[in-house]
């Protein structure tokens, strides 16, 4: 047994050695590391290419690696049948430093030779990228130029989205039959005016397709050696640069057996396997018969039993038909009808399961256009989207708990028992909304304070990702504020410490976190409580992170909420840490009197409630609009202090506005003098129970009171009075 299946096995290696295709001249090398290296190109010796242009050297790089070379360039990938080389080369540049002063400069000059290579016309783009940057490319014989020139004032976002128009990046394209490039970047203003975003100018030919402009931000500088930058070019190549007639009749010509010629759009002439072979054309026997009954794993034939022939296939159709099957059998056959009963009775069936990998596919394309693969590896939950339409009964009108311009937060129970609230997009616009998901996220991944509410986990099996966040019980600050019947705001020692969270989470945000946030929505219905009472600001859809350095963001729409939004920032649209410290105000004034931005008084008249709070601080009436009862002077006197510093958030200029921090530390101040004063009270009311306790045993005792128990009295007094 084991005799024969030696025997067998020996007998197989011929055959399978036989089919396997080889790209090269026989003896030769196939790769030079990674990069394949077919026919008429070669490497090692001389031989094992067609002639000396596509003798290519591999040779070993700086870091021991094996590197394809033609001339001085990196080659990335031969390919054949396109008739492309593509090849990897440095891109230009200029740097200067904030004074004007170059500190760098790289102008790059490639030549092809005289062999049959050429760049691609077609494929590739000359491309600058710069806010002060002329770029210029031309041939080595001064008979062809071209240029481009970037400019902007600004940070411009280097989206793989941009048109390349002028503003951060520019690109022209490039003549037919180019085998040389001298590439030079110059700069008008040496940089100066944007040197705090943009040093430097590049300037590069590079394939279209391999383009990603979000490489490329503004702020890059150059790199060297083996890091340099560098950018995939097409080159494109003729096997001969004479035409098929002429090559036809010579000694030299390059197709082999079963090969075609024909005419390249530049200069020359390639081959290519006529139609049913499939190989490389320039090796003698390079063009093998295709078998098109195995291509794709799929029955060439319209209707019957395919069978290869040399460069071509048949059909033989079924039993009780007849005719040519590659475009369909006559008659009708015992088959067909069994598979017209077999069809009708699996209809259902095959309906639901295409029904179910439909679904399943767009849930896996979703996930994978949704960032599913980088964020798996995150710390953070993927949650499934059939784990949340059971957390929130599909979505019921019952388990809604707020909407805003992004959509809907509906609450809902895990399988753990965990409380959760699910952010739900409209879903209006895909591209608007997964823009607004991927600001939020990046924001609130970034955020971690215990007054700014947590992100549990993600969805991204629909269209727009859904965002899980910790559930906060007792829902908003202006539920409780405007609710009567809501009892957590009845003293002002609770408003004081709701106040007091805000602010300390709004100050977190603007000067520790990294990079600092301003949040653009601040308003009751964005502060939540929980079931200790706690503050949690929430709600990230109109927050904006700054870059170091950053103060202001000029806004391309206007976001927030009409009455607690900052008037400077109405006017201007840029978007500062002030426009917050204004929104916070309006919270303080809210939380004082009762009453929401632009409410309606009670003679029915709609009225500024700013004003009118401004209005009756300054004219010594606070306490009459006050929405609580309070008799403590000592409270009064802090609340009068609040008043103030909510006058100050609201100054119309926001240069004249204390910082978040100054207001934090503020409140944090009053907050601790409060439940100090709070201490103090309970330590006297204790003294007194303590005292009448004392009268009352002094009257009931027969005995009178030795030394010792003098001294227990005495200790348990000095022991109240410390309370």
């Amino acid at each position: 047994m084991w005799v024969f299946l030696l025997m067998m096995s020996l007998l197989l290696c011929p055959v399978a050695a036989s089919t396997a295709r080889p790209d090269v001249k026989p003896g030769c090398q196939d790769k030079c590391g990674d990069v394949s290296v077919p026919y008429p190109f070669g490497i090692g010796e001389q031989s094992c290419a067609m002639n000396k242009p596509f003798f290519l050297n591999c040779t070993s790089g700086t870091d021991g690696q094996p590197e394809l070379l033609i001339g001085t360039i990196r080659v990335h990938n031969i390919s054949v049948l396109e008739g492309t080389v593509t090849v990897g080369i440095y891109a230009a540049f200029d740097c200067y430093n904030k004074t004007g002063n170059r500190t760098d400069k790289f102008s790059q000059h490639i030549r092809l030779g005289s062999g049959p290579f050429m760049f691609s016309d077609t494929r590739n783009v000359f491309t600058a990228i710069g806010c002060d940057t002329f770029a210029q490319v031309t041939n080595k014989d001064l008979t062809y130029g071209a240029a481009c020139l970037s400019i902007c004032t600004e940070y411009v976002n280097m989206s793989d989205g941009n048109p390349c128009s002028g503003s951060g990046c520019c690109k022209t394209s490039i003549p037919k039959g180019l085998k040389s490039l001298n590439i030079s970047t110059f700069s008008y203003n040496n940089h100066t005016n944007v040197s705090d975003f943009n040093p430097c100018g590049f300037a590069f030919l590079v394939d279209r397709s391999s383009l990603k402009l979000s490489d490329w931000r503004l702020s890059r500088k150059p790199k060297y050696d083996k890091d340099a930058y560098t950018t995939d070019v097409v080159v494109e190549w003729v096997v001969k640069n004479e035409t098929c007639e002429k090559a036809n009749k010579t000694s030299a010509y390059a197709c082999g057996t079963n090969a075609n010629c024909t005419d390249s759009e530049n200069q020359g002439y390639r081959c290519l396997c006529e139609k049913g072979f499939e190989g490389n054309p320039y090796l003698p026997d390079g063009c093998q018969d295709m078998d098109e009954c195995k291509v794709g794993g799929k029955n060439a034939c319209e209707e019957g039993t395919c069978e290869n022939v040399i460069g071509d296939y048949k059909c033989r159709c079924p039993l009780g038909k007849y005719g040519d099957g590659k475009t369909g059998c006559k008659g009708v056959g015992i088959i067909t009808i069994i598979a017209a009963v077999g069809a009708s009775i699996f209809l259902v069936v095959i309906c639901l399961l295409l029904y179910m990998i439909c679904t399943k596919r767009i849930k896996e394309k979703n996930f994978q256009e949704n960032g599913g693969k980088f964020l798996k590896n995150q710390r953070v939950r993927i949650f499934s989207e059939a784990e949340l339409v059971k957390a929130t009964n599909n979505y019921a009108d019952d388990r809604k708990i707020g909407e805003g311009g992004f959509g809907s937060v509906y609450s809902g129970v895990l399988t753990d028992n965990t409380m959760v609230a699910v952010k739900k997009s409209k879903g209006v616009d895909k591209a608007q909304m997964n823009a607004e998901f991927q600001k939020e996220m990046s924001i609130v991944s970034q955020v971690n304070h215990k007054n700014v509410v947590k992100l549990l986990g993600l969805c991204l099996e629909t269209k727009v990702p859904l965002l899980v966040y910790e559930f906060i019980s007792n829902g908003t600050l202006s539920k409780h504020i405007h609710d009567k019947g809501s009892r957590i705001l009845a003293s002002w020692t609770n408003r004081l410490r709701v106040a007091s969270e805000a602010a300390l989470a709004l100050d977190y945000l603007h000067s520790l976190a990294d990079p600092p946030v301003i949040h653009g929505d601040v308003k009751s219905v964005n502060i939540l409580l929980d079931n200790n009472h706690t503050t949690k600001v929430a709600d990230f859809g109109a927050s904006v992170l700054m870059s170091p350095g950053q103060t202001d963001i000029l806004a391309t729409k206007i976001q927030g909420t009409l009455g607690y939004l900052d008037p400077e920032y109405l006017m201007t649209g840029i978007l500062t840490v002030q426009s917050d410290v204004y929104s916070f105000g309006v919270v303080l004034v809210e939380l004082l009197t009762g009453e929401m931005p632009n409410s309606i008084s009670k003679s029915g008249e709609k009225r500024n409630v700013i004003q009118h709070f401004i209005s009756a601080l300054e004219n010594n009436h606070l306490f009459k609009i006050l929405d609580f009862q309070t008799a403590d002077e000592g409270d009064m006197d802090e609340i009068e202090a609040v008043a103030e510093l909510a006058k100050g958030c609201l100054n119309s200029m926001g240069v004249n506005r204390p910082a978040m921090k100054e207001v934090s530390d503020e409140l944090a101040k009053l907050k601790a003098l409060h439940q100090k004063s709070l201490a103090h009270e309970k330590s006297e009311e204790t003294d007194y129970l303590l005292g009448e306790s004392s009268q009352s045993f002094c009257k009931n005792a027969s005995p009178p009171m030795n030394q010792s128990h003098t001294v227990i009295s005495l200790q348990m007094e000095n022991y109240t009075n410390s309370i």
